[in-house]
C-alpha cells in the first residue's frame, strides 16, 4: 500500500515505464519534413521599380527606360552622325544557378527593331551574360529577335515566326542536365542548341551599340518555371 501511494503521488511525473527504456512505446516517428512543391518565382514584374527586384540596367544612349502600367519599356536609337548607336540591357545575377538546369519565360511585345548582325541583336535574350555586352560564348547562345525570325546569335539556327506583329509573345528558354537549350515561342517549339553554358546572370533589351541597329520593346514579366 505504501509503494502505491508512492506511485500515484508521481504519478504526473510518469511512474512506470520510462520512455526510452527497453519495451517502452515510444510511438511512430514523426515523418520527414515533405520538400517544397516547386512553383514560378517571379523575377520581373512589369510596371514596378527594377532595382527593387534585382535588375542592373546597362545603358548607352540614346537609350530610355519608362514604365507602363503593366511593363517596362526599352528604347534605343541612332543619333545622326554618331559612330555608335544606343545600348540598353537589364540584366539579373543569380536569376539562375549556374550549371544547373533551369526554365525561364518572357513575356515581351516587339514594337520595332532592326535585324540582328552576327552576335550582335537589339531584341535579345541571354540566358548568360556578362557586361556589358556578354562574352564570346553568352554572344554566340544569344537569342535574336527580327521582325520575321528568331534565332540563335551565331547564326547556326533560324525559326520563321512574325515577331513584329504588335502583339505580346510568350518565349521560354529552357536548359536540361545535359546542356541542351530549347526556345518555344507561343508553346511552339523554335530552336534548339547543346553545350549551353550559364553563368546564372540573364539579361535581355538591345544588346548591341552598333549604329542603327535599334529596338523598342516592352516586357511585361520574366519568371523562372520548373522543370
Amino acid at each position: 500500500m505504501r509503494d502505491f501511494s508512492w506511485c500515484l503521488v508521481l504519478g504526473l511525473a510518469g511512474c512506470g515505464t520510462v520512455k526510452g527504456a527497453p519495451g517502452a512505446d515510444a510511438g511512430p516517428d514523426a515523418a520527414p519534413d515533405a520538400a517544397p512543391p516547386c512553383g514560378p518565382t517571379t523575377l520581373l514584374a512589369g510596371g514596378n521599380d527594377l532595382a527593387a527586384q534585382g535588375w542592373t540596367v546597362t545603358m548607352q544612349a540614346p537609350a530610355t527606360v519608362t514604365n507602363g502600367l503593366d511593363y517596362v519599356r526599352l528604347e534605343t536609337s541612332s543619333a545622326v552622325g554618331a559612330r555608335v548607336g544606343g545600348q540598353l540591357l537589364l540584366s539579373r545575377a543569380g536569376a539562375v544557378t549556374a550549371g544547373a538546369p533551369f526554365k525561364l519565360q518572357v513575356v515581351m511585345m516587339v514594337e520595332s527593331v532592326t535585324p540582328h548582325n552576327a552576335f550582335d541583336s537589339a531584341a535579345a535574350i541571354l540566358g548568360a551574360f556578362t557586361a556589358p555586352f556578354g562574352t564570346g560564348v553568352q554572344r554566340e547562345q544569344m537569342i535574336y529577335l527580327d521582325g520575321r525570325a528568331v534565332g540563335w546569335a551565331d547564326d547556326t539556327q533560324s525559326y520563321a515566326v512574325t515577331v513584329l506583329d504588335g502583339a505580346y509573345h510568350t518565349y521560354e528558354l529552357s536548359v536540361d542536365a545535359s546542356n541542351v537549350a530549347r526556345l518555344t515561342i507561343d508553346g511552339a517549339q523554335a530552336l534548339m542548341r547543346t553545350g549551353f553554358v550559364s553563368n546564372g546572370t540573364i539579361a535581355l533589351g538591345d544588346q548591341t551599340n552598333d549604329l542603327n541597329v535599334d529596338s523598342a520593346l516592352r516586357i511585361r514579366s520574366v519568371t523562372k518555371l520548373c522543370l
